[in-house]
């Protein structure tokens, strides 16, 4: 087996390695030695989204937990920084998240949050998938010091509370019409009444979760249904969350939609303003758009660029002192607020901006021009690097010595999937889009020699 956790925690098609009950059931394990503390109410959280593999996974993780003398609070299905919340509110040891985010409902996955609400770095994940391949049950306790299994009724109610409490208080949602799309994920139970109990009207969509639908044409991958509703209706503004909704796309009340490298921008603005965005700088990855460069540029602020994943984003936040940043897919950490991204926080945010500076998210939205870009998958049967694939070195030489300085051209595998991403910014959309076209045939042939 390859290194188990990958950008995003341990993820795979469920029932296959290494999203396996038996994989699962010694994560648990692992994770319940390395947080075993001498007091008998040592705890871990444990949450997930609403795949139909959640039930195998959350039960196997549970037994791995109790066998080892450590007691579990389950939560259900709950997001991603909700999880994160009650990890930290709850003073649990860890908390874990059963969920594959953005992927189709045959995938699932294992992340897990420190005490403190942050994801673990790479020295604690290598260390439990050692103990994972070693084994822990040898250092199982009697049968009378197994730990238990506690449902956590009100998780759900916590967080919707945790979220209203970020908005300000002296503005109201009354008389905003938001169109919901929650993707049939984790957030199908708290999204909806958190914008309902601040007074808006709320049209929600893909709230009927079965097990296999989670962001299934729907959500912040496939907006294109919220931003249609929102012109059917005329309403104000559409929200797309992901499935384990730590991640927000955004539509405006013409139904255009507004990506994370613009919602960066605005938000960077308006902390810019009132002088509490620390350092001046906002954090984002390679991926996200010169535009947006450009745009800090001219608001006297700056742009730290990190590696792609929102882990890699917190760990530059907190290394730099910073308290903002994100992706262009949608994923938004406000330090401040949470210590993960949060689609439905960072929706209360925009809200909160468009309230005060009484415009519609069309006239907010222009503060950022953005470069051409084109982004282009290619689907591999194994996971492989780049500058292994035969001929892709030359053709990227190739390629960035047609482009100069004109633009930039990213290539990376992805952490999630075994995908090859290509990224090709510049001025010239029919030059970027050959030039990207070109990278993924020399990928796509190897693939078919293979």
């Amino acid at each position: 087996m390859t290194r188990l956790f990958g950008t995003d925690g341990v993820r795979g098609v469920a029932n296959t390695e290494p999203m396996t009950a038996e994989i699962a059931m010694n994560i648990g394990r692992a994770l319940a030695v390395l947080v075993k503390t001498p007091h008998p109410d040592t705890r871990i959280v444990i949450g997930k989204d609403t795949r139909v593999s959640g039930y195998l996974l959350e039960n196997a993780m549970t037994a791995g937990i109790c066998s080892m003398g450590v007691n579990v609070l389950l939560v259900g299905p709950l997001p991603t920084p909700g999880i994160a919340f009650i990890t930290t509110s709850m003073r649990a040891d860890a908390g874990v998240v059963i969920s594959a985010s953005h992927n189709p409902f045959q995938d699932n996955g294992i992340k897990i949050f420190s005490p403190d609400g942050f994801k673990l770095p790479d020295a604690l994940e290598d260390q439990i998938a050692n103990m994972v391949l070693q084994n822990p049950s040898a250092l199982q306790p009697k049968a009378g010091e197994v730990g238990r299994a506690f449902r956590l009724d009100d998780a759900t109610g916590r967080y919707i509370v945790a979220l209203k409490n970020t908005f300000p208080k002296k503005y109201e949602l009354d008389g905003l019409h938001i169109v919901l799309d929650c993707a049939n994920g984790a957030a199908y139970k708290a999204a909806p009444s958190v914008f309902r109990e601040l007074g808006a009207k709320v049209t929600a969509l893909n709230v009927a979760p079965n097990g296999t639908n989670i962001n299934l044409d729907c959500g912040a991958l496939h907006p294109e249904q919220m931003a249609h509703k929102v012109r059917e209706l005329g309403a104000d503004i559409g929200l797309a969350l992901d499935g384990d909704a730590d991640r927000l796309i955004v539509c405006d009340e013409k139904g255009q939609i507004v990506n994370g490298d613009q919602i960066m921008a605005i938000c960077a603005q308006e902390l810019l303003q009132q002088g509490t965005l620390n350092r001046k700088t906002l954090v984002a990855t390679v991926m996200s758009n010169l535009g947006l460069e450009r745009a800090m540029q001219a608001m006297g602020g700056k742009l730290l660029r990190c590696p792609v994943g929102d882990r890699y984003v917190v760990e530059t936040l907190r290394a730099e002192g910073c308290n903002f940043g994100g992706e262009q897919s949608g994923h938004l950490v406000f330090l401040d607020h949470n210590t993960t991204g949060d689609g439905v926080l960072a929706a209360l945010q925009l809200l909160a901006i468009m309230i005060k500076q009484n415009k519609p998210l069309s006239a907010l939205a222009g503060l950022m021009q953005p470069v051409p870009q084109v982004l282009q998958n290619v689907r591999m049967a194994r996971k492989l690097a780049p500058e292994c694939i035969p001929g892709f070195p030359a053709a990227l030489q190739e390629a960035e010595a047609q482009l100069g300085r004109r633009g930039r051209i990213l290539v990376r595998p992805s952490g999630t999937e075994p995908l090859i991403r290509v990224m090709v910014e510049g001025e010239d959309e029919g030059e970027i889009h050959r030039l990207a076209q070109a990278l993924c045939e020399v990928i796509a042939q190897a693939e078919q020699q293979e």
